[in-house]
């Protein structure tokens, strides 16, 4: 064993440790792939993996696949990083993918290069085993989720949808442990809603409100109406849909002046027992009530999506427990993820990766040793599927 502080050097760890240190040590800030997708590549083409490189707008994205018929199992995610932050507040450098006390560290050790190795080793342990499996293993990877997600998984599952590649299942290497690798597994998410409010009024002094129209307090009993109306119940996998108000802006900035107007910022996050549709309806009418000269943009990030029950599920739950010994949890929470530009393809879809106590801060880092056992789940789950 190295001393306290002491390199660790690439050739005394797993190979999935290796990997996960090169794709850290590539500076992948959104939408910049910095050579990982080369890197990754590289490694499936020596599988036998056929390779396209699919590039829109200023974001590299590409499909592998092995195999030419039979049910299709991908895996997806993204080699870009969200930035740093100041650098000099890491304990060691974001870049440097250095390994101290059992815990691989650096921007996208857990969210999720860490992931992306771990695909990859996975797969060359069950093609060495399984040279003849049944079925398409496919990788869909892409520099542009942590970004504006528009030329990324959403175009690269539009380009298989022309050419009637359908993914059965997909596993989406998102981090979504909470203390130990495996303990959850996000079987769906929840949709995303935002709209971008503006309620008019007339400009005018403080001390004569009479010739003004102050649209702040015309616009606050609607908000409220809003925020305390009852959207739905939600189920036995989703919470009750949420509306929030992020934003409210409105004024010159002096402290004499009624506004003109206000811009109100704010977000749905739905469940699948009301639509993106169903929801812009009622907040219309709900608006309409307090008869307010008003503007509303919507901005659909996603729709919901449940992968309730399959063959994916079983895997993935069956996998789990076979290698680290605990029955995962199913769960829909959080934000986004790119799966749900997949999930409407019909894929059933799951989410499972290391732990997410770190991601997106600074000194992001996962422990080591789960790398190498998220390895042995995926390559657990391979083999359930496609033997």
């Amino acid at each position: 064993m190295s001393p306290p502080n002491t390199p660790v050097p690439d050739t005394d760890l797993s190979p999935t440790l290796q990997l996960a240190r090169a794709l850290i040590r590539r500076r992948s800030v959104t939408p910049e792939d910095a050579g990982c997708q080369d890197l990754m590549i590289e490694r499936l083409q020596a599988l036998g993996f056929a390779v396209e490189r699919l590039r829109f707008g200023a974001v590299d994205n590409f499909w592998a696949q092995r195999g030419d018929d039979g049910p299709l199992l991908a895996f997806a995610g993204h080699t870009d990083v969200v930035p740093t932050g100041p650098e000099a507040q890491w304990q060691t450098p974001p870049f440097a993918a250095e390994l101290e006390d059992g815990l691989l560290k650096g921007r996208g050790a857990a969210d999720m290069k860490g992931s992306l190795a771990a695909m990859v080793t996975a797969c060359e342990r069950f093609v060495a085993q399984h040279p003849d499996h049944r079925g398409r293993i496919g990788f869909l990877i892409t520099s542009d989720e942590e970004g504006p997600a528009a030329d990324g998984t959403v175009k690269v599952v539009d380009w298989l949808e022309a050419r009637n590649t359908k993914i059965d299942w997909c596993v989406v290497g998102e981090p979504s442990s909470t203390t130990r690798v495996g303990d959850v597994i996000k079987n769906g998410r929840r949709g995303s809603l935002g709209a971008t409010l503006v309620i008019k009024g007339t400009q005018g002094h403080v001390a004569y409100p009479h010739l003004a129209d102050n649209p702040i307090h015309r616009a606050a009993p609607a908000l409220a109406a809003l925020a305390a109306e009852v959207w739905d119940e939600g189920n036995a996998f989703f919470p009750a849909t949420s509306f929030q108000i992020s934003n409210i802006n409105g004024g010159t900035g002096a402290t004499n002046v009624i506004p003109g107007s206000v811009t109100v910022v704010c977000n749905f996050r739905f469940s699948t027992e009301v639509s993106a549709a169903q929801l812009q309806e009622r907040t219309a009418a709900i608006l309409a009530r307090y008869h307010l000269d008003a503007t509303i943009d919507w901005h659909l990030s996603g729709e919901p999506f449940l992968t309730a029950e399959g063959e994916l599920v079983q895997a993935a739950v069956a996998a789990v427990e076979a290698q680290t010994g605990h029955k995962p949890a199913l769960s829909t929470a959080g934000g986004t993820s790119d799966g749900r530009f997949i999930a409407p393809t019909g894929a059933q879809v799951v989410e499972l990766g290391p732990v997410n106590a770190t991601i997106h801060k600074v000194d992001e880092c996962v422990a080591a040793a789960d790398l190498d056992t998220l390895s042995c789940i995926y390559q657990d789950m391979l083999a359930r599927l496609l033997t």
